[in-house]
């Protein structure tokens, strides 16, 4: 009896004699140390360990061995300079309306919670362009001088205002589809009569004074877009034209002084346009079935013998 216990003995001292050898083998004995032959460094790696900043390190413009070359800093791609994009800051968290900007950088706004005009100068101070408080207002039309403007409420009253001048006056509520001249000192309009022979195009001053017949309307004054260009030769479109299918449409350009100006073929539908700064050009979105309804850009001239190409 005594003999097996010692066998036992012995063969328990041996397996754990090789399971801690195991153990230090695999998990505690220390990572064998590299000697470099005398004279030599390894590449990169000075002598106290890890090589600091920019040592080591691949010069602007050269590609190490097997790797990728390194940009240079506030470049993309190819060598171009990254532009910067300036950050944006919120102006207002209120509601606004009527935003515009001026050739100063300024911008101009209705406040929809307090009723009242604005101005961010360029230099990001907010003053309130007038006191006067314009409650419930629907929508703004300003002048390129963007001292007047006139006012459009839900119940179709109008009102001109001057900012400068704190003038205020009402318009006609049977006039709708504001726009500016570029000089600011005429506007066009819809006068909606009650019978089709007293519906018009119109042109007066900012006030409503010296009024002008341009062109009748009659039956078709949801198919005219009022849109003064900016050289003074047309105050509209008018989608009156023949009709050449589904996807396209002739629309007139209706001239300040009855001027029988060449129409434009629309490519599309729902044009919704704008003038070049000097009204040599027009810029329009349309929509199409041969592009499953996607919206386009087309560019057209729109002055002269060149309407329309």
């Amino acid at each position: 009896m005594d003999k097996k216990r010692l066998i036992i003995l012995i063969l328990f001292l041996l397996v754990s004699g090789i399971l801690g050898y195991a153990l230090y083998r695999f998990f505690f004995r220390p990572a064998p140390s590299v000697t470099p032959p005398s004279g030599e460094e390894t590449p990169g790696v000075p002598p106290t360990g890890l090589p600091e900043a920019g040592e080591g390190a691949p010069r602007e413009g050269v590609t190490p061995p097997g790797g990728l070359p390194t940009a240079r800093p506030g470049a993309a791609a190819g060598g171009k300079p990254v532009a910067k994009l300036p950050l944006e800051k919120h102006v207002v968290f209120d509601p606004v309306i009527g935003t515009r900007t001026d050739q100063t950088g300024a911008l101009n706004f209705y406040n929809n919670r307090d009723g009242k005009f604005y101005r961010r100068e360029p230099n990001g101070n907010l003053v309130p362009l007038s006191q006067e408080v314009f409650f419930g207002v629907e929508n703004v039309i300003w002048s390129p001088n963007t001292n007047e403007s006139i006012i459009e409420y839900p119940d179709d009253s109008n009102v001109y205002y001057n900012f400068q001048t704190k003038r205020q006056v009402t318009l006609p509520k049977h006039w709708e589809s504001f726009s500016f001249s570029a000089q600011g000192d005429r506007i066009a309009a819809k006068s909606i009569g009650y019978s089709p022979e007293n519906r018009w195009l119109v042109s007066a001053n900012p006030d409503g004074n010296n009024v002008t017949l341009v062109a009748p309307l009659g039956d078709n004054a949801d198919k005219v877009t009022v849109d003064w260009s900016p050289n003074n030769q047309i105050v509209g479109f008018s989608r009156t034209g023949e009709g050449l299918g589904g996807d396209r449409q002739e629309v007139f350009l209706v001239g300040l002084h009855g001027e029988n100006f060449k129409s434009l073929i629309v490519e599309g539908r729902d044009m919704r346009s704008l003038w070049s700064t000097d009204g040599a050009k027009l810029i329009y979105s349309v929509y199409s079935a041969r592009n499953d309804f996607k919206p386009e850009l087309w560019v057209v001239n729109a002055e002269g013998d060149a309407i329309g190409s």
